[in-house]
């Protein structure tokens, strides 16, 4: 019997970004002077309160890039890493698969393991009525066992009161570092995803290299902000202050930062400081804790500049 040697798609990522750091001069990536790293603020832990029925949409970032929406008591997780991450943490997360009662559906806008966690996707399936994605990452959530349903970029279904369309997004890293036998990555292998609720919208731009399609949305009422400075895979400081200046009212709630213990690699570590120094109206960029809540309002109506 041959055994399969796992490896990590975090650690991968980390492997690759340092061979492409060879290959350039690693301004974009790789620090190796960098001291500070910025650190999110302390944990707040919270159960199945957060997941009760209400008269509002409530907002939880969850660590890494995970959110938790409550939408007048339809639930859903965005990208949640809550367990068995290969990587050291400065942070814990505000609950644990075991203890989230209920939830509607589960949404991943690609494979990385700290978006598609499949330890926690697995443990709380029995939980979770419904698993999200693109194509691609439906076919391996499907290979786990999940209830799960693949969609095309652009496609519009339901769940519960919440309408749901998937956007496009670029984090095809993969092919920077082709290898024998992989398959090619397609921009529709991964998205982010859009939300129209009773009391707003909410995009999840998800991991995503810069595009000029993300300066011409229809206007959110909140951005679930993957901000990270690494330039190569993700969108940059400079793409992140195009994209938040492109919807100059809308409150960026900040994902993707300040949780993961590695202050020389770059992907994990954007301070919100230098995001603040080139944004309008710095002051809609929201700091949560892991765990804290945030109420979701619509923004008054305004031509977007």
């Amino acid at each position: 019997m041959k055994t399969k040697i796992w490896i990590p798609v975090s650690i991968v990522i980390l492997i690759s970004i340092t061979q492409a750091c060879a290959q350039t001069d690693g301004s974009q990536i790789k620090n190796t002077e960098k001291k500070f790293q910025a650190k999110a603020p302390q944990t707040q832990p919270f159960g199945k309160e957060a997941f009760a029925p209400s008269k509002t949409t409530t907002l939880r970032w969850l660590g890494m890039a995970g959110f938790l929406i409550n939408s007048r008591g339809t639930t859903m997780m965005v990208d949640p890493l809550l367990e068995g991450y290969d990587m050291p943490l400065l942070m814990d997360f505000p609950i644990k698969p075991k203890d989230v009662p209920h939830l509607d559906a589960v949404f991943a806008t690609h494979s990385d393991n700290d978006h598609y966690s499949v330890e926690t996707f697995r443990d709380m399936a029995s939980v979770t009525k419904e698993f999200h994605s693109t194509i691609y990452v439906d076919s391996l959530m499907k290979n786990e066992g999940l209830h799960s349903f693949g969609h095309y970029i652009g496609e519009t279904f339901h769940v519960g009161n919440v309408s749901v369309k998937l956007t496009l997004a670029d984090h095809a890293w993969q092919n920077n570092f082709p290898k024998p036998g992989q398959r090619y990555y397609e921009p529709g292998d991964a998205c982010g995803f859009w939300f129209d609720t009773p009391d707003g919208s909410i995009w999840a731009p998800g991991d995503s290299r810069f595009m000029q399609e993300q300066l011409h949305m229809p206007t959110p009422d909140a951005i679930l902000f993957d901000y990270s400075e690494d330039a190569a895979f993700h969108s940059g400081l400079e793409g992140a202050i195009k994209i938040a200046n492109a919807y100059p009212n809308t409150p960026l709630i900040l994902g993707h930062w300040g949780f993961v213990d590695a202050p020389d690699f770059i992907p994990f570590n954007g301070d919100p400081e230098k995001l603040r120094k080139g944004v309008i109206n710095p002051e809609r960029i929201i700091v949560l804790a892991p765990g804290q809540p945030y109420t979701l309002t619509k923004l008054k109506k305004t031509s977007k500049k």
